[in-house]
């Protein structure tokens, strides 16, 4: 099975977590939270935003971006940011790519960025949005990565509880 990784940067808002977390429970990605945060794991606003999901999710925690780098050194990443060149569309993502988002008042470190920059990807938007909503951001990501990988293990078609599809024609 493909593994999926996202990575939170020195989050700073629990419901965006906590949206994030729901999102990495519903499509097997795996949660890496990277410290200080600015709230605590037993928020209550990051735990409504979840749900009842919390059984699902796969999620470590670190220290700090260096902790992560230490335990994570053979990971293929990708860094999101309004300043890089490349869409995050035309990246091609692998089997364990790590998906890096940084806080929301300031996204990632400059100097992070500036010794990735050929692995950084941005959202297209127009020009007078400063950035999409952190939990947005990463919903777009990992659905344009698993649309590349073809929603593995993913269920792809619902079923109506009242009705049968040919009923409805």
């Amino acid at each position: 099975m493909a593994i999926l990784n996202i990575v939170l940067v020195e989050p700073e808002i629990p419901q965006n977590t906590g949206n994030i977390a729901r999102t990495c429970a519903a499509t097997g990605a795996k949660l890496h939270l990277v410290r200080p945060m600015g709230f605590e794991v037993d928020d209550k606003k990051l735990k409504r935003a979840g749900l009842d999901y919390w059984y699902l999710l796969d999620i470590t925690y670190y220290e700090n971006l260096q902790d992560f780098f230490e335990k994570n050194q053979d990971g293929k990443f990708y860094y999101f940011t309004t300043k890089a060149q490349k869409r995050h569309s035309d990246a091609e993502y692998p089997d364990g790519a790590y998906l890096v988002f940084g806080k929301e008042t300031a996204g990632l470190p400059e100097e992070l960025l500036l010794k990735n920059k050929e692995t950084c990807v941005r959202i297209p938007m127009i020009d007078d949005a400063r950035s999409l909503n952190l939990s947005n951001s990463v919903a777009v990501a990992v659905y344009e990565t698993l649309r590349q990988w073809d929603y593995p293990a993913l269920q792809s078609c619902g079923e109506l509880h009242r009705h049968t599809w040919a009923e409805a024609e």
